[in-house]
C-alpha cells in the first residue's frame, strides 16, 4: 500500500509538470445556419446512384466505370490501406513482446587449478516484455491512429464522390459542345443559302457588293467556329478517357443535352450536411487524430511501467541434464529532465489540434457555401433558359421576317444580318444555360454529400 501511494504521488507530480491542458480555440466551432438563403421544400437526402436520376444509360456507363477505374481512387484506396496497417501497428504497441532465442557453441575455461576444461554450452530462452501503459499513452496513440484511418476512408469517399461528380459533369459538357456543333452546322447551312441568295441578287444587279461581302463574312465567322468547337469535343473526350482509367478515345453518347431528364432534388436541413459529406467527416477525424495525439503527449510526462519475464533451460557437455533458467522484472522509468523536450512536444500536438480545429471549420463553411451556390445556379439557370426560348422564339421569327423582306427588296441586308447573329447567339446561350442547370444539378447532388454514409463498424472490425 505504501509503495502504491508512493507512485500515485510521483504521477501527480510528473503530471503536474505538464500542465493544464490546452483547450481548443472556440473560435473554431462550428453553428449551422438555420436553413438555406433560398428557401425551399425539404426532400429526401441524394441516393448513392444519384446519376441516375438524369435517365441516360450512357452517363451511368461512365460514372459508373470511373468509378471502377480511376486511378485517383485507386491512390486514395491504397492510402487506406497504408492508415489501416498504421493502425494495426499502433494496437500492436499496447501488447505483450514474446521472442524466442537459441544458441550454443564450444568454450574453454580454466579452473583453480589451472587446468584447462573444454564444454559445449546449448541454450533455449523465452523472452516476454510489456509495457503495461499504465497512464494511457500508447492506447491514446491507437485512438490517434484509428481516428486517422477514418479519416483517410472518408478521403477515399470524397475522392470517389468527386470523380462521379466530374465524370457526370463531363458528359453533360461533352453534349453540350455536341449541341453547340449541331447549332453551327445548322447556321452554317441557313448562310450558305443566305450567300447563294446575296449572290444572286448581285449578279443580277438588285444588291451592291457590300451585301455580298457582308454575307460571305457571316458565313467564314460561322465556319470558322467548328473546328474550335471540334477541337472542344475532341479535348472533352480525351479528358472523360482519363477519368474513366482508360486510354484517349472516343466517348458513347446516349441522350441528346436537350432530353436529359432532370432529377428530383434533394434537400435537407443544413444541421444535417455535416454528417453526410465525406470532407466534413475527414476533416473531423482529423481533428479527433490530432486530439489524441495531444493526450498521448500528454501521458509521456507520467511514468513508464515495463514488465518483463524469460525463462529456458541451459545444458552443458559436462552436467548430464539441462538446468532451467529464469528471470522476473520491472521497471519504473518516470522523467525527471529532458531540457524542455516533452513540454515542446505538448506545444507542437496542441498547435496541431487547434490548426485541425480550425480546418475543420473552414471544411463546414466551404460546405455551406457549395450548397448555396449550386442551389442558386439550379434556380438562375432555370430562369434563364426559360428567358432564352422565349428570345429564340423571337428571335427566329425575326429572322423570318427580315430574309422574306430583304428578299422582296423592303429592307436592307443589314436587317437579316443582325437576326441571323442574335439568332445564333441565342441558340448557343441556350444550349449553355441548360447545360449549367444540369450541372448545377449535379453540383448540388455533391454539395449534399451525395449519398454518403460513414461505415466505421465495418472499418474498424476488417482493421482488427
Amino acid at each position: 500500500m505504501k509503495r502504491f501511494t508512493t507512485l500515485a504521488m510521483v504521477a501527480t507530480l510528473l503530471a503536474s509538470c505538464a500542465g493544464p491542458r490546452p483547450q481548443a480555440p472556440s473560435s473554431a466551432a462550428v453553428v449551422p445556419p438555420a436553413g438555406w438563403r433560398d428557401a425551399r421544400d425539404l426532400g429526401p437526402a441524394p441516393d448513392a446512384a444519384w446519376w441516375t436520376g438524369f435517365h441516360d444509360p450512357a452517363l451511368d456507363a461512365i460514372v459508373e466505370q470511373a468509378l471502377r477505374n480511376n486511378v485517383d481512387i485507386a491512390i486514395a484506396a491504397s492510402r487506406v490501406e497504408e492508415a489501416r496497417s498504421q493502425f494495426r501497428l499502433a494496437g500492436a504497441q499496447r501488447l505483450p513482446d514474446l521472442s524466442l532465442g537459441v544458441g550454443g557453441g564450444y568454450q574453454r575455461d580454466v579452473n583453480a587449478f589451472g587446468i584447462g576444461t573444454d564444454q559445449r554450452v546449448d541454450s533455449a530462452q523465452a523472452t516476454l516484455s510489456w509495457d503495461a501503459d499504465l497512464f494511457g499513452r500508447l492506447a491514446k496513440a491507437s485512438d490517434a491512429a484509428r481516428a486517422s484511418l477514418l479519416a483517410t476512408e472518408a478521403a477515399r469517399d470524397g475522392v470517389r464522390l468527386a470523380v462521379a461528380g466530374a465524370a457526370a459533369s463531363g458528359y453533360v459538357g461533352l453534349r453540350a459542345l455536341d449541341a453547340r456543333l449541331v447549332i453551327l452546322r445548322a447556321t452554317l447551312v441557313a448562310r450558305s443559302e443566305a450567300l447563294k441568295l446575296a449572290r444572286r441578287r448581285y449578279e443580277t444587279g438588285y444588291a451592291a457588293s457590300l451585301d455580298l461581302s457582308q454575307s460571305e463574312a457571316e458565313y467564314r465567322s460561322a465556319e470558322q467556329l467548328i473546328p474550335a468547337t471540334l477541337l472542344a469535343i475532341r479535348r472533352q473526350e480525351n479528358g472523360l478517357s482519363v477519368l474513366m482509367g482508360t486510354t484517349p478515345g472516343e466517348v458513347v453518347r446516349g441522350t441528346e443535352l436537350s432530353a436529359i431528364g432532370f432529377p428530383t432534388l434533394p434537400n435537407d436541413l443544413p444541421a444535417n450536411l455535416v454528417r453526410r459529406r465525406p470532407d466534413i467527416a475527414q476533416a473531423e477525424q482529423q481533428l479527433v487524430a490530432a486530439d489524441a495525439s495531444l493526450d498521448s503527449v500528454r501521458a509521456s510526462f507520467l511514468p513508464d511501467l515495463r514488465l518483463s519475464a524469460s525463462g529456458g533451460l541451459v545444458g552443458s557437455s559436462l552436467i548430464p541434464d539441462p538446468i532451467s533458467v529464469f528471470s522476473l522484472g520491472a521497471s519504473l522509468l518516470a522523467p525527471i529532465f529532458d531540457a524542455g523536450r516533452r513540454r515542446a512536444q505538448q506545444g507542437v500536438a496542441a498547435s496541431r489540434r487547434d490548426e485541425a480545429a480550425f480546418a475543420y471549420r473552414r471544411t463546414a463553411l466551404i460546405a455551406f457555401r457549395e450548397v448555396e451556390d449550386a442551389m442558386a445556379t439550379v434556380d438562375r439557370s432555370r430562369e434563364q433558359e426559360v428567358a432564352l426560348v422565349a428570345q429564340r422564339s423571337a428571335l427566329d421569327r425575326a429572322l423570318k421576317t427580315a430574309t422574306e423582306r430583304y428578299r422582296a427588296g423592303y429592307s436592307p441586308y443589314l436587317d437579316q444580318l443582325d437576326a441571323q447573329r442574335s439568332l445564333l447567339g441565342a441558340e448557343l446561350a441556350l444550349a449553355q444555360s441548360r447545360s449549367d442547370r444540369l450541372t448545377g444539378q449535379i453540383a448540388l447532388f455533391q454539395a449534399l454529400g451525395g449519398g454518403w454514409r460513414a461505415t466505421e463498424p465495418s472499418t474498424i472490425a476488417s482493421a482488427k
